[in-house]
C-alpha cells in the first residue's frame, strides 16, 4: 500500500483543530500540540496534549480533512484517545468467565456448562441389581455426567502443582512422604496410584488430596528425639553469708 502523502493544507490547519479541541474540551484542559498524523489522502489528525488530571496520558484527537483542489479544511472528528502510559479501565470481561475458583461461597450458584470438555455422560441403570451396585461405585450410576479423561487429567496436573504436590514447601523439608503414613487413604478410581486423602489432624494437609510424594512434619512413622528434661538445682542457702540491706 502506498505511502500517504504529506499535507500542507492540512498540516497548517493547528488553529481550527485547536479551536475545535477547546470546544469539547474542559476549559485549560488542551495542552501542547504532539503533532499530525496523516491517516489517508486529504485526512490527517491532529493531537494535543490532554492537562485533565482525571486523564493522564490521554490525548485529543481532531480530525481534520478537505475535498480534492480545495483549501478549505473542515473538522472531521473530535475524540479523546489514549496515548503511552495512558490510564485505563481493566479489559471488560463477560460476567460469566468472572467466576474464578476459590470466588464461590456459601448461597452462590454457578451457571452449567452443557458443552463442558471436563465431563463426559454418566451410565444409566441397566436394571441388574448386580451390575448396577457395581457401576454405582466404579462408574458413577445415577449421575447425569462424570470426569472425562480430559477433566482427570486437568484436576490431577492441578492438584500434584498445588499446595498438596511433591514442589510444596512443606513437602520439600518432610521427613518422609504421605505415601508411607498411616493416615494416609488411598483415593478410588483412576486416580489411586497417584493420589488420596489426609486424615491426620495434626497435619497443615488435614482432609486434603494429597499426592503419594507429599509429605509434612506430621508423618505417623517418623519421630524425633525427645529432648533432654530440664533439671533446675535447687537454691542453696548459705548461713554464713551476710545480706546488706
Amino acid at each position: 500500500m502506498p505511502a500517504v502523502k504529506p499535507d500542507p493544507t492540512l498540516k497548517g490547519a493547528l488553529d481550527l483543530a485547536r479551536e475545535a479541541a477547546e470546544s469539547i474540551a474542559e476549559a485549560g484542559t488542551v495542552g501542547d500540540h504532539l503533532g499530525m498524523e496523516m491517516v489517508q489522502d486529504r485526512v490527517a489528525t491532529h493531537y494535543f496534549a490532554c492537562t485533565a488530571k482525571a486523564y493522564p496520558g490521554w490525548r485529543w484527537a481532531i480530525t481534520v480533512a478537505r475535498v480534492p483542489r480545495s483549501k478549505v479544511v473542515t473538522v472531521s472528528e473530535t475524540n479523546l484517545v489514549p496515548g503511552d502510559g495512558a490510564l485505563l479501565s481493566p479489559q471488560w470481561l463477560p460476567y460469566a468467565d468472572r467466576l474464578a475458583p476459590g470466588d464461590i461461597g456459601p448461597g452462590d450458584v454457578t451457571p452449567k456448562v452443557d458443552d463442558d470438555p471436563l465431563l463426559e455422560a454418566g451410565f444409566e441403570a441397566t436394571g441388574d441389581e448386580d451390575v448396577d451396585a457395581v457401576a454405582l461405585h466404579e462408574l458413577g450410576l445415577g449421575r447425569p455426567r462424570v470426569l472425562s479423561a480430559e477433566g482427570r487429567e486437568a484436576a490431577a496436573q492441578r492438584w500434584y502443582d498445588g499446595d498438596h504436590g511433591p514442589n510444596a514447601p512443606v513437602a520439600q523439608k518432610a521427613p518422609a512422604p504421605c505415601s508411607s503414613c498411616g493416615f494416609f487413604i488411598p483415593m478410588a478410581g483412576a486416580l489411586r496410584s497417584f493420589f488420596g486423602v489426609c486424615a491426620n489432624a495434626w497435619s497443615p494437609s488435614d482432609g486434603s488430596v494429597v499426592s503419594l510424594d507429599h509429605g509434612c512434619g506430621a508423618h505417623s512413622e517418623v519421630d524425633i528425639d525427645a529432648p533432654e528434661p530440664e533439671v533446675v538445682a535447687p537454691p542453696v542457702l548459705d548461713d554464713n553469708q551476710l545480706e546488706t540491706v
